[in-house]
């Protein structure tokens, strides 16, 4: 069993967030979503986050139920779909559209203030940082920067390709990998490599144990901003760099 190690990750966001992801990264039109398509891959990353023993909030099981609900009533023979700014009461899916648009606003309302809070602490001078604290200081985000949830995608990778080739082991290990010292060999890992590390690469062992504690070493290495990971694009593989 596991030794019990929580990960505080800006990253989720909740299941709003979750969805539109999923949508940006389809190319969904938000208006149209396709429930079913939408519904198969947010089960999926619950999924994949039950597996990695994190704790998925109630929010997202309920969205979970919600999904289905509406993909159920959408079977329905008389069930009429209405296109773009037409939704009305009679759509299933309106009422979550509606939320969602109300939360994309809300989210670029957000960011829109953090680029206006960072404008403002650059416009004037102060001391010199304190050397100790430099590494504290948070880098600024890379172009292709991948978010939790690609990460939490690559994990899906992972658990279904160790499926396919052999059974991942779920039995007690006698001797279990403390959180500090998996992040210490993650950490020399990317270090020694100036091209980056694969994320799939940094998982060689079939143990559910090891896959959990090497994800959650890599979540606390870059919330410390000591590594970070990049997708070229949508879809494909992620790398690990350091940050110098």
């Amino acid at each position: 069993m596991i030794e019990s190690y929580q990960v505080k990750f800006d990253g989720f966001e909740g299941p709003l967030d979750l969805l539109l992801h999923l949508i940006k990264q389809y190319e969904i039109d938000i208006y149209d979503i396709p429930v079913a398509l939408i519904t198969t891959q947010y089960l999926e990353y619950i999924e994949t986050m039950q597996k990695l023993d994190l704790n998925v909030a109630s929010e997202y099981l309920v969205m979970a139920a919600t999904l289905l609900a509406i993909k159920s009533e959408m079977l329905l023979p008389n069930s009429e779909i209405i296109e773009e700014d037409d939704y009305e009461e009679d759509d299933p899916r309106a009422e979550l559209v509606a939320r969602l648009i109300e939360y994309r606003k809300y989210k670029e309302a957000a960011e829109q203030l953090k680029e206006i809070e960072g404008e403002e602490k650059e416009s004037f001078t102060r001391s010199p940082e304190i050397l100790e604290d430099i590494k504290k200081i948070k880098p600024p985000i890379k172009e292709n920067a991948a978010s939790v949830y690609d990460m939490l995608q690559a994990m899906q990778n992972v658990f279904n390709r160790k499926k396919w080739n052999r059974p991942i082991t779920t039995t007690i290990e006698k001797t279990e990998i403390p959180i500090q010292q998996r992040m210490e060999e993650v950490l020399e890992i990317v270090e020694l490599s100036e091209n980056g590390v694969p994320f799939d690469a940094l998982f060689p062992y079939y143990s559910k144990p090891h896959i959990i504690i090497t994800f959650m070493a890599m979540l606390e290495l870059m919330k410390q901003n000591l590594i970070y990971c990049e997708q070229e694009r949508t879809f494909d593989r992620l790398i690990l760099y350091r940050w110098r």
